[in-house]
């Protein structure tokens, strides 16, 4: 249990609140970091010193710093707490270089009260959430994990953890989405509980002890938020991570910051360090809710960087510089790899990374690529390609897999891609050497309408019978993202070949200047 304590002046300051049988609570809030421990640009990549320096960058562990530093500052003597939704871990050279010693080192420096485990702690298993726990030395909570089988993680991460503030006690009960086991690493001693059973267990704990201001703090994903805060009673809140929702009151296109579920406000922050959340809530006497307002807040160029973390970092990033600015390939025009528009439908940097796998195999007699959109993690902007940007969009260290499998495994396998598009679950396949119709208006494993593979130079209907040639990562070929089917009737696997980063890299450079396109390979009825 993490306790923390108001100076003195601040609890006069609180008593004097409280007379008005009010009591106003200010949470700050990130989620989905994502190691984006540098400046990003707009696609969300690490940004160029020339372009950061031009103020043309956003977020960045330092500018985080810098207005958490600066909110507290300006709620001084007021009741504030700083947590944060899950999924530090995966997505640049910092992660894939220090494995988690970066990003636990910075969320020290910026001092959190409680963090939710996220799907992407479990990136390198059980172990490497293990460290994050360790080197922090804030709670790092989950209440549907039952660990108790993990030599590695028992008694390391929480059910929830109550705070203290201002006099009052803030309970924190936490969710990870039960599909991790899908999406990462966790192991098979991590037992995954039901999210709504468990918050709902968690809540009425805490209610047994007396406490009546409680907040969810999860790591699920936006339509299950709304779920938890429908069928959760007791929540005062939920911050929520995961789907990497923009909630904004004045951008176009964002959720309302905070989306009102009932009477039970719901929030997120997007992700990759572009914005900090600010939620303030004022419960009456009774623990009851009167009031939710608050909205994000863009760490564009007019949020300066903590100057220390500007130094550290770049000490950070010293070792790996030569990598991140090492030139491998030119593009006429960006490439497309935002995930809301790769995990929905055809992309641009889904064509090329398939194509590129593909190309890699062909003379082994492969036809066929297939690539999660969930692994495609950036865009990539005009110009000279670094292999820091080829990093960032597949930082993974996946490896190419090749195997054979039945023309009724490929079509199991996109009815699954296709089964969770409402969720921007990660599944969604990105082809070459196949192309296929889908309706996202049928149910869940009765959507694929057409598939055909290219056969010599013709398209032609896919054979259920007929064995096929298969390319895809090893993550996906060993079950990942719902792809069981892979692992369980794939035959001949080698999941052993060159790394897609590097594939991709070399295909880029092999084709280049590379020209990003669509060809109706995915067509939505």
């Amino acid at each position: 249990m993490n306790i923390r304590f108001l100076s003195s002046a601040a609890a006069v300051a609180l008593m004097t609140t409280t007379a008005s049988a009010e009591y106003t609570l200010h949470v700050i809030h990130i989620n989905d970091l994502h190691s984006r421990i540098e400046p990003i640009n707009r696609f969300d990549s690490t940004c160029s010193a020339e372009d950061n320096a031009e103020g043309k960058c956003f977020g960045g562990v330092a500018r985080v710093a810098t207005k958490i530093n600066d909110l507290r500052e300006e709620l001084a003597g007021q009741n504030v707490i700083v947590l944060d939704a899950g999924d530090q871990y995966q997505g640049s050279l910092m992660y894939t270089t220090y494995k988690g010693d970066v990003e636990a080192e910075m969320m020290e420096k910026i001092g959190f009260d409680a963090m939710a485990v996220g799907n992407h702690e479990f990136d390198d298993g059980p172990e490497g959430l293990a460290k994050l726990a360790d080197g922090v030395s804030f709670p790092v909570i989950s209440g549907n994990l039952d660990l108790s089988s993990s030599n590695v993680l028992n008694g390391k991460v929480e059910n929830h953890v109550v705070l203290e503030v201002g006099g009052e006690r803030i309970g924190i009960v936490s969710a990870l989405a039960t599909d991790t086991v899908e999406t990462s690493s966790p192991g098979a001693n991590v037992i995954f509980q039901d999210e709504i059973e468990s918050l709902s267990a968690d809540v009425a704990t805490l209610e047994a002890e007396g406490v009546d201001k409680i907040i969810a703090l999860t790591h699920v994903g936006l339509p299950k938020d709304i779920a938890i805060a429908e069928a959760v009673e007791g929540l005062d809140a939920v911050v929520g991570g995961h789907s990497h929702t923009l909630f904004s009151n004045t951008e176009e296109g964002a959720e309302a910051y905070p989306r009102m579920v009932g009477d039970t406000p719901v929030v997120q922050a997007y992700a990759y360090s572009k914005y900090v959340g600010h939620l303030v809530l004022t419960f009456d006497d009774a623990g009851n809710v009167t009031s939710a307002t608050g909205d994000t807040i863009l760490l564009d160029a007019s949020v300066q960087e903590d100057p220390e973390i500007v130094a550290r970092v770049a000490e950070l990033a010293g070792p790996i510089e030569e990598m991140k600015t090492r030139v491998v390939a030119e593009t006429a025009e960006p490439i497309e790899g935002d995930r809301s528009v790769c995990r929905a439908m055809e992309c641009p940097m889904g064509n090329l990374v398939a194509d590129a796998m593909l190309d890699r195999v062909r003379d082994q007699g492969v036809t066929i690529a297939f690539q999660n959109g969930g692994g495609l993690r950036a865009s990539i902007d005009a110009g000279e390609v670094t292999m820091g940007e080829v990093l960032t969009v597949l930082p993974f260290q996946n490896t190419l897999s090749t195997f054979q499998i039945s023309g009724q495994g490929l079509i199991d396998a996109l009815e699954n891609g296709v089964s969770q598009v409402e969720d921007g679950a990660g599944r969604f396949p990105q082809v070459a050497g196949m192309r296929f119709v889908w309706d996202d208006e049928g149910e869940p494993g009765n959507r694929i309408r057409t598939v055909e593979v290219m056969d010599g130079d013709q398209w032609v209907q896919i054979d259920r019978e007929q064995v096929y040639s298969v390319v895809t990562n090893n993550y996906v070929r060993n079950g990942g993202d719902g792809y069981s089917m892979f692992s369980t009737d794939g035959m001949n696997a080698y999941d052993y070949g060159p790394d897609l980063a590097d594939v991709t890299a070399e295909y880029l450079a092999k084709v280049g200047p590379y020209t990003p396109y669509t060809d109706g390979r995915i067509t939505q009825e």
